[in-house]
């Protein structure tokens, strides 16, 4: 079962590659099959910088880069556009919600 993540970021440079680093980890442990849909929202920033580098490094990165600005809920409804996965799971890149939360909600889905 593939696993899709979407990630929608802005501005997002000081806590790209921990929130990546992070999710990687959680994922590689509970299912080693899964995809990591960044969604650059026109950061100002070098979110896009560090996505290309990501992109480039991970084979289960796909990112998705918006000419500007369009706010959450279009970010998250480009990401969504762009999934393989049999679930889609969300999470915004600044870890306010630790990435642990999805092997916990993956497991009571599965059940």
């Amino acid at each position: 079962m593939l696993i899709s993540i979407v990630i929608p970021c802005y501005n997002e440079q000081e806590v790209i590659q921990e929130a990546h680093n992070q999710l990687v980890t959680v994922l590689s442990n509970f299912n080693p099959e899964f995809e990591l849909v960044y969604v650059d929202d026109g950061s100002q920033d070098k979110t896009a910088e560090i996505l290309r580098e990501l992109q480039y490094d991970n084979e289960q990165v796909k990112v998705i880069f918006l000419s500007r600005n369009f706010g959450h809920q279009m970010a998250v409804t480009a990401g969504l556009d762009h999934t393989s996965g049999d679930a889609v799971v969300l999470i915004d890149a600044d870890l306010q919600d630790p990435p642990e939360i999805i092997k916990d909600m993956l497991s009571y889905w599965f059940q």
